[in-house]
């Protein structure tokens, strides 16, 4: 008897390094986690490098390459996949990108590049949108508003390439740089050229909108400024559904996570209360996850907070985290016929306050799987489970294998 139905669990940059506040332990092995550390006695454990050894790798390229899909072959940026996730409708040749709104003073430096994390954009995106004009370059906007700070914008026209820079100076204090072509192409000229007026024409408009006049006059920072980086051209995904013959859904918080599974033919479920931080709302995202298991194949879940902490340096913060999602995840274990998949997209060590090559660590329990002699989830422990060490393109396969979805290999 196998499993018919899959669970991804994705607990965004779950894994670690040793954190001298939590006696040189990593916050996985110093949190209290009785429901993991069950999947991992009742399964199968192993590490696993999401790309490959010895590359940091990033959310986007290491869930495209969970989901089977090559980055060295689907990867073009991530711009084009935030911009599905917004909700924008990205068509192959379209040019992608991934925006901040963020704060300029007086003199044109950007004296913080999250706009003081500013939640709610939906008004300022929409005067942009309505605002900015680019038909003299023969190209129609699409801007979206994203998580938090962030927001997507994508331009459709001829003639369009996406190897330009970024305007983001990545240091607070520096004056946003121009866009300019990276390549001598009359096309990347003409993206380089359409950015700089839309930033131009959405600072007039941020500039003195009521909104930002309201934030200003109680102490926060304006939004007067957008942040573009990520430039790529939407490319063609094969579907997952003819892919792998699963039907599936996606839950998230982020939107490039979102924009992932949707750009892969995922549906997308939206949970409310769900941020992408340690204040997320996990019971609805378990919720969520038990009613589409009644009518999809495959859910991928992915739980973003851990990595908000690691990249925070916040060790405490993260092994507390990682309690409450034990907690939350319980009901997985009463479902029939299920095959739980809990791994990591990447390691995001408090001591680098950003992603590493480090190898995650992988469970897989279900009806049919071989159990090895591992009792606790972590990333040591489960390096000497049955499954070794694989990259992240061998998950689906396994995946599939164990649900009886694949073929044979010869005769």
């Amino acid at each position: 008897m196998t499993a018919d139905t899959v669970l991804l669990l994705i607990i965004d940059g779950v894994s670690d390094r040793p954190c001298p506040e939590l006696g040189n332990l990593t916050p996985l092995q110093a949190a209290a986690t009785p429901v993991l550390d069950r999947i991992a006695a009742e399964g199968i454990c192993g590490i696993m490098d999401t790309i490959a050894p010895g590359i940091r790798p990033g959310s986007d390229t290491s869930h495209l390459s969970l989901l089977g899909y090559s980055p060295g072959e689907y990867y073009t940026g991530r711009g084009p996949l935030e911009a599905v996730g917004t909700g924008i409708m990205m068509k192959p040749g379209m040019i992608g990108f991934r925006c901040n709104y963020a704060t300029l003073d007086a003199a044109g430096k950007v004296s913080d590049r999250r706009a003081g994390r500013i939640r709610d954009t939906a008004d300022l995106t929409r005067a942009v949108m309505d605002g900015v004009d680019l038909s003299d370059f023969g190209i129609a906007v699409m801007f979206r508003s994203g998580t938090g700070h962030r927001a997507a914008l994508a331009f459709q026209g001829r003639g369009l390439g996406a190897c330009v820079s970024s305007n983001d100076p990545k240091k607070h204090g520096l004056v946003p740089p121009p866009f300019r072509p990276l390549r001598d192409t009359p096309a990347d000229g003409k993206t380089a050229e359409a950015l700089n007026s839309f930033v131009r024409q959405a600072d007039a408009i941020l500039a003195d909108h009521p909104l930002n006049r309201d934030r200003e006059s109680r102490g926060l920072l304006p939004a007067n400024t957008i942040l573009i980086r990520g430039a790529g051209e939407m490319g063609d995904f094969p579907p997952f559904s003819e892919r792998y013959g699963l039907s599936g859904s996606v839950i998230a918080a982020a939107t490039l996570i979102n924009g992932i599974g949707a750009a892969v033919g995922l549906r997308r479920v939206p949970v409310k209360g769900a941020t992408g931080s340690t204040t997320t709302n996990l019971s609805g995202k378990v919720e969520a996850v038990l009613a589409e298991l009644e009518t999809q194949d495959f859910v991928l879940l992915n739980i973003k907070g851990a990595d908000e902490a690691g990249h925070d340096g916040d060790a405490v913060g993260k092994r507390d985290f990682i309690e409450r999602i034990d907690s939350a995840i319980e009901p997985f274990l009463s479902v029939e016929g299920l095959l739980i998949v809990v791994c990591s997209d990447h390691s995001t060590p408090c001591s680098i306050r950003d992603h590493s090559a480090d190898p995650v660590p992988l469970v897989i329990r279900g009806n049919g799987v071989r159990t090895d002699a591992v009792g606790s989830f972590d990333e040591i422990a489960c390096a000497g489970g049955g499954l070794n060490r694989i990259p992240g393109s061998a998950l689906m396969p396994i995946i599939c294998d164990l649900i009886n979805r694949t073929t044979k290999y010869g005769a």
